[in-house]
């Protein structure tokens, strides 16, 4: 199939994110849709992944079932059938085929301003934050610490959610508290360590580490209780390395976008790209060996 870059739907409250597309849907309800988009440094590539939004879709899917199985959190999952968006809803240009598999029906939630974000690993910003004042997010950490170190135990490092085109920005847990309330946020932190905790488990075993992950909550009309949105664990919110070749004190192989983002990074480096959008046509080979990677976490978290 063609890639699904964007979409049209006969739908009310239409809003269009980095990767996801939604509408409003009856009932209260929404649509979300995983379009082929892929973004690196909050810049949304001109160049679409086709396949990625089903591949998004069904790892999410995965772990949202997951998560509720094992009761560490609700979650907005009601459906991933396309035949359950209204028939009116479809246009010339999206029909009901160009979205099956691509699509979620979720609970309709105000989204609680906080990326919940957990690190079980050094790597990224927060090692970037590690060398410059041995915390991150105001969690102070051992000494003497290497790049992609496991850290003594998993640590919760909120970050504040910017519009789009923005940079989130890393907060601490109290700064967190006063932007949402320390009980909600305190619920927040709980249940991010469990499910990153039970699933860092899962995936381990399944030859893959998550370094890292991020999780959205938002509340429904009428309940006070966090319910898990948006996606969960995906190479697009979590990184996922081999298991088998890694190796602390260095960069490692991944199976999410870190390999767009290290071509990326060698366009700034010479001066080609500043990050800022609009982003640079993707090669095909660069496409290609995204697609793989995402492909190869999907395998080998979903396979039986």
């Amino acid at each position: 199939m063609p890639p699904l870059f964007e979409t049209h739907l006969n739908l009310p409250g239409r809003r269009q994110g980095k990767v996801r597309d939604t509408y409003d849907l009856p009932d209260n309800r929404m649509l979300i849709v995983a379009t082929d988009r892929i973004s690196a440094f909050d810049v949304v590539m001109p160049t679409p992944i086709a396949g990625k939004g089903r591949l998004l879709t069904e790892i999410s899917t995965f772990w949202f079932r997951f998560i509720e199985e094992r009761r560490l959190s609700p979650t907005h999952l009601r459906s991933t059938n396309a035949a359950d968006i209204p028939a009116s809803a479809f246009t010339q240009t999206t029909a009901r085929q160009d979205l099956e598999g691509n699509i979620t029906i979720g609970a309709k939630c105000s989204v609680i301003p906080v990326e919940c974000v957990v690190r079980g690993y050094l790597e990224g910003s927060g090692w970037k934050d590690y060398l410059a004042t041995g915390s991150i997010c105001g969690v102070k950490l051992p000494p003497g610490l290497r790049q992609c170190d496991k850290l003594p135990e998993p640590i919760f490092t909120p970050a504040t959610k910017a519009p789009q085109g923005q940079h989130d920005q890393n907060i601490s847990f109290e700064q967190a508290c006063k932007a949402v309330g320390r009980e909600l946020m305190t619920t927040l932190r709980d249940r991010t360590l469990a499910i990153y905790t039970e699933a860092s488990d899962y995936a381990r075993s399944r030859g893959i580490i998550i370094a890292d992950t991020k999780f959205e909550f938002g509340q429904q009309i009428g309940s006070e209780d966090p319910i898990l949105i948006d996606e969960a664990l995906t190479p697009d919110s979590s990184r996922f390395w081999p298991a088998a070749t890694y190796r602390p004190g260095q960069a490692q192989q991944s199976f999410d976008k870190q390999f767009l983002r290290e071509y990326l990074q060698e366009l700034v480096d010479k001066g080609q790209w500043n990050k800022q959008a609009p982003g640079p046509a993707i090669p095909d080979g660069i496409l290609r060996g995204t697609l793989a990677r995402y492909t190869e976490a999907r395998d080998r978290l979903i396979s039986k």
